[in-house]
């Protein structure tokens, strides 16, 4: 690994912290502003062990990384919007299989092929909803180079302490956005080791779940049978049609990621305690945010910051908690409304709600989001 200190762009930072996390299985189709994160990675892979394979698409990168799972690789597909499209069923299919992945998606600006070169973040409610049933999911979204690292790691950690696919919503800016990273010496990196069965191989059940709700895993070619299927199946595997197997494993899939909500939700909070306005951000946005909330309170304008890194699950209880005090919640994001209709379900009426809405392609300037927090102030 490359320890000590680079400048590299946020793409880059990803294909590291991959490295870093124990990836050494990917899977892609080049796609604009992601292709960098595979091209670092298709040149250092060979000196750690791994191996990158460029797709014919990306329904077959998504599938690829899953069958490298099964075979005991940690793995990852890295996309953009059209692609991540593409992947959705895919994703679904991880989330009913368990099987610990990451999805990576540098987003631009859609819908369809969109703006490919241009930021966006539009791909947010299609993280959590994309694929079809009921499922949770966990996002995260970094706002620099040194977060795209760190927050790579942590996404693989989090797929393997869940068994459950894991996404890094990065945006075109972060992506291309060269800054310091500090990669850190491989002892210094804590890392959650997969939790593999100890139950015999006569014994095992692939999704028996343990206290925490979620089953232990064994890989293919250890001497275990086990049946992986996308239907409604039992803690064998095998598939069982009927509504009571479908209620006790989907109230599984749900609650073994609501259950761990608050160890999950990762959020940077700043002056909440006396604030009137309240600003909910996270990527490329949530720096932008942070000039114009430095100014306002320059102004003695009462002004907290709440800064998503993880977006899903949705830190609800702390923006419920806040509400009494708050007059109003402001919500920039690069897309027409998406967090701002979850900060509106979790204020539940008790504060004024502002979409400050940017159909992408460029990003918000400071003083859009300062006129915004001088106006709610009032």
């Amino acid at each position: 690994m490359l320890a000590g200190t680079h400048f590299i762009n946020g793409d880059v930072s990803c294909a590291e912290g991959a490295i870093a996390a124990g990836c050494r299985f990917a899977a892609g189709y080049p796609i604009t502003p992601s292709t960098e994160v595979v091209e670092r990675l298709a040149k250092r892979f060979p000196s750690v062990g791994g191996v990158f394979i460029q797709m014919e698409d990306e329904l077959a990168s998504s599938i690829a990384i899953q069958g490298a799972v099964w075979g005991g690789a940690k793995a990852m597909t890295v996309t953009s919007g059209p692609g991540m499209s593409l992947m959705m069923e895919h994703l679904g299919y991880a989330a009913m299989t368990e099987t610990p992945c990451v999805f990576v998606n540098v987003q631009r600006g859609g819908p369809s092929t969109g703006l490919p070169t241009l930021p966006g973040q539009a791909d947010i409610m299609q993280a959590k909803w994309g694929s079809h049933g009921d499922y949770r999911i966990i996002a995260l979204s970094p706002n620099s180079p040194q977060e795209a690292f760190d927050l790579t790691i942590e996404c693989f950690n989090l797929a393997e302490e869940y068994r459950t696919p894991v996404l890094l919503m990065m945006d075109e800016c972060i992506g291309h956005m060269l800054g310091k990273v500090i990669i850190p010496h491989a002892s210094n990196i804590s890392l959650r080791t997969r939790h593999y069965s100890r139950r015999k191989a006569e014994n095992y059940k692939p999704f028996e779940p343990r206290d925490n709700g979620v089953p232990g895993f064994v890989k293919a070619g250890d001497g275990y049978r086990f049946h992986m299927t996308g239907l409604t199946h039992n803690e064998e595997g095998y598939p069982v049609m009927t509504a009571d197997a479908q209620r006790i494993l989907i109230k599984r899939l749900v609650e073994k990621i609501d259950n761990n909500a608050d160890k999950i939700i990762h959020v940077q909070k700043s002056k909440l305690r006396n604030a009137e306005v309240v600003v909910i951000s996270y990527g490329i946005t949530s720096r932008i945010a942070q000039y114009a909330i430095e100014q306002a309170r320059k102004e003695k304008i009462k002004v907290g910051h709440i800064r998503l890194v993880t977006i899903w699950p949705f830190p609800e209880s702390l923006i419920r908690g806040i509400t009494d005090q708050v007059k109003a919640f402001i919500v920039p994001e690069i897309n027409m409304g998406q967090i701002v209709h979850e900060v509106e379900r979790a204020a539940c009426g008790g504060a004024e709600i502002y979409k400050l809405s940017h159909a992408g392609g460029s990003v918000f300037s400071p003083k859009e989001i300062y006129d915004t927090i001088v106006e709610a102030s009032k």
